[in-house]
């Protein structure tokens, strides 16, 4: 049976873990060849390993999306094994914690650096494959790109940044058939809620998790990242409590911003009692 990307090759940054790592499987699944791009190379020659192990090649290459230099690198690995690029998959990122008070400004410029000008990096770099082939661009955003919450201002700036950026690149690139499909998602069951700041001002405490019933998790995510992308839709909410958030954020403003103050408050009522 045919699948959706059958001869197609989909390049990944920040693969070597969730959402990244579950992308490379489905793409792999729906027929891509992969190119998979992050820093920590032990685990994306595992998963590379593993996808050519099902008959669909990969290949992982140890890269950094804050480097000048390295996705450039990564495109011209895909072209010269495979002949041609079809998706890019702008995924790597990473999320600060804490209040401004807390902060540096070395910790919002860390920030931004990753999620967004690593993001642009990407695409610089991939653009001219992705115009030979009319191919698909996602983007990684999240429903925190719609609304700020506090404790996450350095991430909520990197993803409402991302938001800009997608609906105007879709627009400039659809003369040339490249589509931008940016993803709005909430809570995914990722490692962001198992380590702390990515080893960024580990005097923050990182931010409670969400109940794990609110978690999506990540291989079901990529399906339906996967699938957007597929048909080129502009954007993509999931799960349904992000839908939810997002409708809101945009037609009751009032109440999400009394409903995302009671949790806060809530939220630090329950880190004073753990603290004392």
């Amino acid at each position: 049976m045919r699948t959706r990307f059958d001869g197609q090759v989909a390049l990944i940054t920040g693969a070597s873990s969730g959402i990244g790592a579950a992308l490379a499987r489905e793409f792999a699944r729906e027929g891509a060849q992969t190119v998979l791009v992050a820093r920590r190379v032990e685990r994306i020659n595992t998963l590379a390993e593993e996808l050519t192990g099902t008959g669909r090649r990969s290949l992982a290459l140890a890269g950094d999306v804050t480097r000048d230099g390295d996705m450039e690198r990564a495109v011209e690995l895909a072209r010269k094994e495979f002949g041609h690029l079809d998706v890019v998959a702008a995924n790597a990122g990473f999320s600060v914690a804490g209040r401004l008070l807390d902060l540096t400004l070395e910790d919002y410029r860390r920030q931004m650096e990753t999620n967004v000008f690593g993001v642009l990096r990407t695409l610089l770099a991939a653009l001219p494959a992705l115009q030979q082939t009319r191919g698909r661009i996602v983007l990684m955003g999240s429903m925190f790109g719609t609304m700020s919450i506090p404790g996450a201002t350095p991430y909520c700036m990197s993803k409402f940044a991302l938001a800009g950026l997608a609906g105007g690149l879709g627009l400039e690139l659809a003369p040339y058939g490249v589509s931008v499909t940016h993803i709005m998602a909430g809570v995914v069951d990722t490692e962001i809620y198992q380590i702390d700041n990515h080893g960024l001002r580990s005097e923050t405490p990182p931010r409670p998790p969400p109940p794990k019933m609110l978690r999506l998790p990540a291989n079901q995510a990529a399906r339906q990242i996967v699938s957007a992308a597929y048909h080129r839709k502009r954007s993509y909410i999931l799960p349904v409590h992000a839908r939810m958030g997002i409708f809101l954020q945009r037609h009751f403003p009032r109440l999400a911003h009394f409903a995302i103050s009671r949790a806060t408050r809530k939220a630090l009522r329950a880190r004073s009692g753990l603290e004392a």
